[in-house]
């Protein structure tokens, strides 16, 4: 059972490193946005930030402050400020 708590945990630490570099001001970037098309990829980028964090809050069965909370987070971490 421990063996297991700490695989996950790794598994865990490394998804989370990888959506560190994958976010919605990186990508802008390594594209070279500016202008128009920064604006536009950054708007739909959180536009589909928030779908996927809002997916995951239902998965997770979140309601009221939590699911806010959770949701706000997801979607600062996704675009990365």
């Amino acid at each position: 059972m421990l063996r297991f708590i700490v695989i996950a945990g790794a598994f865990a630490a490394s998804v989370t490193c990888a959506q560190a570099d994958d976010t919605c001001t990186s990508r802008a970037s390594a594209k070279k946005l500016a202008g128009a098309a920064l604006t536009s990829f950054m708007t739909k980028c959180q536009k589909d930030a928030g779908a996927t964090c809002d997916t995951t809050a239902t998965g997770k069965k979140l309601a009221g402050a939590a699911r806010t909370s959770f949701t706000k987070k997801c979607v600062s971490d996704a675009v990365g400020t």
